[in-house]
């Protein structure tokens, strides 16, 4: 008995088979081999072609059913995770009638910049938690107003993983997950956002019907089994975008609970226990995977752009002879707080945690005569640990309270200087986890279909590889190195 995950990224898309019983994943596959393209027609744009996304599935299908010669059969839950806050718009065939605007496209600025001045930010907070910001309904307005042929053709809006869900299942749906994501969803209300479609022209007619995030949201149809080698009427049991199937795939559901990625940018996703808003919305907050109007369950995400980029940075110009586990021993010959030295990381863009602010990256307080390489590769690394911490107790003025931060052990968190020091900061336990967002989703699938009571029955096989705790003697040298790099903070 097995349950199937795909996690529809904007590099590629993974797919991976899960046995039912003792959550062991039996084969993944991921495609395309090299990265996805994203076409840029001007700066700042970013779309790709929904029917890619579709060819790399088949071809991940294909794959790990070659690779674990499992019966169609056998498969008895799908679920789904993607690439959050991106546009796809279909036609009455559900063909996409334009390319996909996806996350990282910053076109829709201006409107939900207007929008928020407009609507007033005590509305926009109080209602969808967040400022419209370059989210989904804001770049519908875009092509509203922009290709409006292609806007009044418009049969229904979808995020990604609601188009692989509807050209599995043939009928498109949402989730309250998805639409809050997209800023289409009214907290207040719990309903549509309904004044902010309006204030956009958007009717609510092209919104997909709503299904539940566990339970049965379609079933593959035979022209999909047939493409993919599926058994038809095979149910679609859960979907969520990446960040919260993350935090789902790491058993992050409850509040002082959070989910952590540090790749090229870096994610902090926690879960707070009732309705709140941060007033400068410096994080974004969105319906969690388990949220219910009778017991909230928000997720909090705290993105920084400036993360392992300025780690591979430091690669490449400061010790380009050196591995990163070399990079990482050597980082361990520098004291905590680097011997003064201090480095902001936001050389990577405008950081919302900072308010939008673009203010880049910088060097304070180094010395020539005592500063070393290790000092630099030190104080990098520190650098990204306190902007995670700066933007924790944003969270924190909003009622959360985290004790266990959750992440897979890949990117940054291989470093121990890393975990080390965002443990000692925060004082948080940091357990490093086995498992991926496609795994992940078929684990929801399991919760789903019903297979799994609940979460924790689900993830009792995830394997912890690793717990750190903070250390109490190294804890007031960590909270003055954070305490120097905040004075250098704009």
């Amino acid at each position: 008995m097995y349950l199937l995950g795909y996690d529809i990224g904007s590099s590629s898309v993974k797919a991976s088979l899960v046995d039912a019983q003792s959550g062991a994943c039996v084969a993944s596959a991921s495609y395309p081999k090299t990265e996805a393209p994203i076409k840029a027609v001007k700066p700042g744009w970013a779309e790709q072609n929904p029917d890619d996304w579709w060819s790399y599935l088949k071809a991940a299908t294909q794959d790990i059913f070659a690779q674990s010669q499992a019966a169609k059969e056998e498969v008895k839950a799908i679920g789904i995770s993607y690439q959050m806050h991106g546009l796809v718009c279909v036609d009455k065939n559900l063909k996409p009638l334009r390319d996909a605007i996806i996350w990282c496209d910053s076109r829709a600025v201006p409107y939900g910049q207007r929008a928020f001045a407009d609507l007033g930010s005590e509305r926009c907070l109080s209602h969808l938690l967040n400022s419209p910001g370059n989210f989904t309904a804001s770049k519908l307005a875009w092509v509203r107003e922009n290709e409006p042929d292609t806007f009044n053709n418009i049969y229904k809006v979808m995020l990604p993983g609601d188009y692989i869900a509807c050209r599995l299942s043939g009928t498109p749906a949402t989730t309250v997950s998805g639409l809050s994501e997209g800023m289409m969803w009214d907290f207040e209300a719990e309903r549509p956002a309904q004044f902010l479609l309006d204030y956009y022209g958007i009717p609510a007619e092209m919104l997909a019907d709503r299904v539940p995030t566990f339970g049965l949201q379609g079933e593959v149809s035979a022209a999909a089994a047939q493409e993919l080698g599926l058994a038809p009427g095979t149910p679609i049991t859960y979907r969520a975008g990446d960040q919260p199937n993350n935090a789902l795939s790491l058993d992050v559901f409850e509040p002082g609970e959070a989910a952590t990625t540090a790749g090229t940018s870096g994610v902090v996703y926690g879960v707070l226990g009732q309705v709140g808003y941060d007033p400068q919305s410096r994080v974004n907050t969105f319906a969690h995977v388990n949220h219910t109007p009778e017991a909230a369950r928000l997720g909090v995400l705290l993105c920084i752009n400036g993360t392992g980029i300025l780690n591979s940075w430091m690669h490449r110009n400061v010790a380009p002879d050196l591995s990163y586990p070399a990079m990482n021993d050597v980082a361990a010959k520098a004291p905590i707080g680097a011997d003064g030295l201090s480095i902001l990381p936001f050389g990577n863009g405008a950081e919302r945690v900072l308010c939008d602010k673009e203010v880049g990256a910088s060097i304070h307080g180094i010395s020539f005569n005592r500063h070393s390489q290790a000092h630099l590769l030190r104080a990098a690394q520190e650098g990204i640990v306190f902007s995670f911490a700066y933007g924790m107790e944003v969270m924190k003025q909003m009622g959360m309270d985290l004790k266990t931060i959750r992440a897979g052990k890949a990117n940054m968190f291989l470093s121990p200087i890393f975990r080390d020091t965002l443990a000692g900061v925060t004082g948080a336990t940091i357990e490093l986890c086995d498992t991926d967002g496609s795994v992940g989703a078929a684990r929801g699938a399991g919760m789903g279909v019903g297979i799994y009571t609940d979460h924790h029955e689900a993830f009792s096989t995830l394997k912890k590889l690793q717990v750190i705790e903070p250390v109490a003697k190294d804890e007031a040298a960590y909270k003055e190195a954070y305490k120097r790099w905040l004075t250098y903070l704009p």
